[in-house]
């Protein structure tokens, strides 16, 4: 079963993705080691050297981040590059495929740079073996390969609601159900790169997860439950609807993130792993600020940007699915507007570097 269609587009997640390149930004660091250390004598049709972003929606990050390791590459060698973006079928690549070609050219304005975008799961192999020398995955692998469960009657996430809310209940049965799907998923997603990667080559995934003290899914989870619930008591949803429909995705640790490598014998090494937070620019604005509308607005359009997508699916029957979108984040921004302390957001990150080793 379909999990989501991808992140809403016409530039819609691209205006709303900031979060996400400021947890980004903090490993990027670690890919300016990698591409220093990365094997470039081998691999490739014709020498290419293959780079790869699964999960890349409309690019804007998506091509920020290989922007960045094309200069590095060409400090090292002239070989031909070819940079693929990768999404689902359904994702909206008209974004991508503009801003890769601004004005005619390429935007990577470096001789012999390619690009190319690629729809597929990324929990399958979409490229051909040893093609490749750079994998990277931002927060896309956070979504589930498929729902599990057919419903969730508790909650509308995977990992329960918060503390501070309380408000729901996932029991930890259904968590653990979750927890091996997610373990599963990793599991996937590196065998699949593992057949499509060069010896010494690196993947580079970063996701948001949770810490010992927070989890990125508290807050952000507990208002679109509350919104939803709102929905349902004023009629326009059913009990039974509400309950078949969850957000498929899962805030792991560090630990569920590289702990599958090791139980499914992958030919992996774990050059670095960390969790931390990134800083949230609509909450350190409104820290500065004050100004409760524009917070709300910000932070609403922010889980808008990859969670409508799953609404329209859970609800595809509804005689007025438009109307019922709009008015569910209606109400999660007002409800943010009324209690911002009710929802408090942390953006917890998860991030490990491996090097594919020999076969």
């Amino acid at each position: 079963m379909t999990v989501t269609t991808g992140m809403v587009g016409h530039g819609f997640y691209n205006r709303n993705s900031a979060p996400q390149m400021s947890a980004i930004e903090h490993v990027l660091p670690w890919l300016d080691e990698a591409v220093a250390g990365l094997p470039l004598e081998g691999g490739g049709a014709g020498g290419t050297i293959g780079l790869a972003d699964f999960g890349c929606s409309e690019g804007r990050n998506s091509i920020a981040v290989m922007r960045r390791v094309v200069e590095a590459l060409r400090a090292r060698t002239d070989r031909p590059v070819l940079t693929v973006h990768s999404d689902l079928p359904t994702n909206d690549f008209s974004r991508l495929f503009t801003d890769l070609r601004p004005e005619g050219g390429s935007v990577y304005a470096a001789p012999e740079v390619w690009s190319a975008a690629v729809g597929g799961s990324m929990f399958d192999r979409l490229l051909p073996p040893r093609s490749l020398h750079l994998a990277t995955t931002f927060n896309a692998i956070g979504f589930f390969s498929r729902r599990p469960l057919d419903r969730l009657p508790g909650y509308i996430q995977p990992n329960g609601p918060s503390r501070v809310s309380g408000n729901g209940e996932v029991t930890p049965a259904e968590h653990q159900v979750f927890a091996d799907q997610a373990s599963h998923d990793i599991a996937a997603f590196l065998e699949a790169r593992a057949a499509e990667l060069v010896p010494g080559g690196k993947v580079l995934i970063q996701v948001f997860g949770a810490s010992e003290t927070a989890r990125t899914n508290d807050g952000l989870y507990d208002v679109l439950n509350d919104a939803v619930l709102e929905v349902m008591a004023a009629g326009r949803i059913d009990r039974a609807a509400y309950e078949a429909y969850y957000q498929p995705i899962y805030c792991r640790t560090l630990e569920e993130l590289t702990r599958p490598i090791a139980e499914a014998g992958l030919p992996f090494t774990i050059d670095k792993k960390a969790t931390y937070e990134a800083p949230v620019p609509f909450v350190e604005d409104f820290a500065a600020n004050g100004d409760l509308a524009a917070y709300a607005r910000d932070y609403t359009n922010f889980h808008r940007a990859f969670t409508e997508a799953v609404l329209r699916l859970a609800f595809a029957g509804h005689g007025e699915l438009d109307s019922l979108v709009e008015d569910v984040y209606a109400r999660a921004e007002r409800l943010i507007a009324e209690a911002p302390e009710r929802y408090p957001f942390t953006y917890v990150a998860i991030a490990a570097l491996l090097t594919r080793t020999e076969a």
